[in-house]
């Protein structure tokens, strides 16, 4: 696999229409992606010493966490109102290679931060619900 511009690694959120269109959260200077599952163990006296897991059981999930700088977007503006609202939304996460993971999150924090002669910066995390699909 070639390596990948970490710029090109996008988050968008839908604006909400149907049929959904995505829209870039601008201003985002860090992405960060981590897919995670539980096992389930069904370890038996027949396993020889070794553990066993039960393929395809147990919970899976995806954060994303990002940074970035408030540049007062659609996409941002959107991202607030859903963390304001406790709301699920639809996101996609892109990559260069044209890959990208569609699906339902919501919003479990965002911090804004700012100096008095710097610009206002955020920092976001989210949390999947249901299934995320790898396009």
């Amino acid at each position: 696999m070639p390596a990948e511009k970490g710029s090109a690694f996008l988050l968008k959120v839908s604006n909400g229409a149907s049929p959904i269109v995505y829209q870039t959260i601008a201003g985002m200077r860090t992405t960060q992606l981590s897919i995670s599952g539980e096992a389930v163990v069904i370890t038996h006296k027949g396993s020889g010493g070794w553990r066993d897991l039960l393929s395809g059981a147990g919970v899976r999930s995806v954060s994303v966490s990002a940074a970035g700088v408030f540049t007062g977007s659609a996409g941002e503006t959107r991202l607030k109102a859903n963390a304001l609202s406790g709301a699920l939304d639809d996101y996609e996460l892109s990559f260069e290679s044209g890959d990208r993971m569609r699906g339902k999150f919501l919003v479990t924090r965002i911090d804004y931060a700012g100096d008095y002669n710097g610009e206002r910066s955020y920092t976001i995390a989210l949390e999947s619900s249901g299934v995320v699909d790898s396009l």
